[in-house]
């Protein structure tokens, strides 16, 4: 007597779903895990920015010169004693605008990445935070370029500078600038995928906040109590400061510093804590 001892055996269907964490959390080692992904956003979008170009990198170069020219031949000539200082005053506005342009391109660029990297988000999970962060490398990119046209810029007007000053002030005048970048372009990216039309008001806001930012003037010549108040909460103004106070003569308010400093940390953490709570629902609304 035979007796069939197999059993019936059927393959098992086994699926599994990779999406989003759904409770919130920084999840900061998960960005280190993706590193090479954020690289690889990073070089992907430098070369698409400059590859149809005929300029190429020459375009991020002649947007501040000729805003300094702009503004030499019209501040600078209208009041030829808007600061009192010894520093050229094409050096000075420089000085302000490679660190504006900075805040600028990095906020934009965050803020519209979600979007431009909207069928992404729809096919596969990856911590979302590269897509901002990815932008805001191309813009340190560009800062990088800038900068060494500032460096021959001191060189060529003989500029008086404090080297140990320069050395100190200027990572602390980046550190701080970035802080901000990465809150405010993190937010503002969150909200442009829920609130399509919010993305048409941030060049109009970066174009007034130019204007209210130090940054072709001294914050000095601001004599009203209370404008002088709110300027010390601008994280931007921080920043300036630190940026122009590597001249020889040049004073920096320390409690302006802190205030901004502190402004910027609050900055990151409420944008990145935005961001973060509505990422799971990205995919869904994108």
């Amino acid at each position: 007597m035979i007796i069939n001892k197999t059993k019936d055996i059927r393959p098992v269907e086994y699926y599994e779903e990779i999406t989003a964490r759904s409770d919130f959390s920084l999840n900061l080692k998960e960005l280190w895990q993706y590193r090479e992904l954020l690289l690889i956003f990073s070089l992907r979008d430098i070369k698409v920015k400059y590859k149809q170009t005929t300029l190429g990198v020459l375009w991020v170069i002649l947007q501040p010169v000729i805003m300094v020219v702009i503004f030499t031949l019209t501040i600078g000539a209208i009041f030829p004693n808007i600061q009192n200082s010894t520093v050229p005053y094409p050096v000075f506005v420089y000085s302000g605008l490679i660190f504006w342009y900075l805040f600028a391109n990095g906020v934009q660029n965050a803020s519209n990445s979600m979007l431009s990297n909207e069928n992404i988000i729809k096919k596969i999970y990856f911590p979302r935070l590269i897509i901002p962060f990815s932008s805001i490398v191309v813009a340190l990119f560009d800062f990088t370029i800038t900068f060494l046209l500032y460096v021959f810029i001191l060189v060529l007007y003989e500029a008086e500078i404090d080297y140990m000053k320069f050395a100190l002030y200027f990572p602390l005048a980046l550190l701080i600038n970035l802080l901000v970048i990465f809150g405010l372009g993190t937010f503002f990216a969150a909200l442009n995928i829920k609130f399509r039309d919010f993305r048409y008001m941030i060049p109009f806001m970066l174009q007034f906040l130019m204007f209210v930012c130090p940054v072709f003037y001294p914050s000095a010549i601001i004599k009203m109590a209370w404008v002088k108040y709110i300027f010390m909460f601008n994280p931007i103004n921080a920043v300036l400061e630190l940026s122009r106070g590597i001249f020889l003569g040049s004073q920096v308010n320390w409690i302006s510093i802190l205030l901004g400093t502190g402004i910027a940390m609050i900055f990151f953490i409420i944008g990145l804590v935005y961001f973060r709570k509505t990422e799971s629902y990205f995919a869904d609304i994108s």
